[in-house]
């Protein structure tokens, strides 16, 4: 499962990170990031990936479809 938008802004929230810290720790532009989280533009798969790997190290778990209680897809903190 490729992150959502959604759960990039909930990710950054959990970890209290502005879009330039997690742009600046993905490696990519700010512009690109703003695009892909108001869901104004899909990047590539490959920039997802980076961004999802930044907040992962940073401690954030994600949790697919049918991982949470209401069946949707989130995020939470590692333990």
């Amino acid at each position: 499962m490729e992150m959502t938008p959604d759960q990039c802004r909930a990710a950054r929230a959990l970890i209290k990170w502005n879009q330039q810290r997690l742009a600046d720790a993905a490696g990519i532009g700010i512009a690109t990031l703003t695009l892909f989280e108001t869901g104004t533009s899909a990047p590539r798969s490959a920039t997802v990936e980076v961004l999802e790997r930044a907040l992962r190290d940073a401690g954030v778990v994600f949790l697919e479809e049918g991982e949470m209680i209401d069946g949707g897809a989130g995020v939470r903190l590692k333990k």
